[in-house]
């Protein structure tokens, strides 16, 4: 029998969030962490390629590659595009309390 791990997937959008806990073989990478979570059945409005593709991190951390065999316990995030630059939400809210 193959050694095996525990690790979660995590996916969030402003309404609904999802976690995933997984026993995956040892040697599992992010992305096949994410595959294997199916997200897109979760989330079908944004579509398989989405998973495929988008930014993952771990614990915060943004992997550089999405091809890093994961370690017990970790906890892979996929991240979406922002929906406005955050500089440019600060300038919004700066001139919002302005205009009171």
């Amino acid at each position: 029998m193959a050694a095996t791990m525990r690790v979660e997937v995590a996916f969030a959008m402003p309404e609904r969030q999802r976690l995933v806990a997984l026993r995956v073989p040892v040697g599992t990478t992010a992305r096949q962490a994410v595959l294997r979570a199916e997200m897109a059945s979760e989330f079908p409005e944004l579509g398989e390629a989405f998973f495929r593709e988008a930014p993952l991190g771990i614990f915060g951390a943004v992997l550089k590659r999405d091809d890093q065999p994961l370690a017990e316990g970790d906890r892979v995030e996929i991240y979406r595009p922002l929906q406005i630059d955050p500089k440019q939400a600060r300038k919004q809210r700066a001139s919002q309390g302005k205009a009171r």
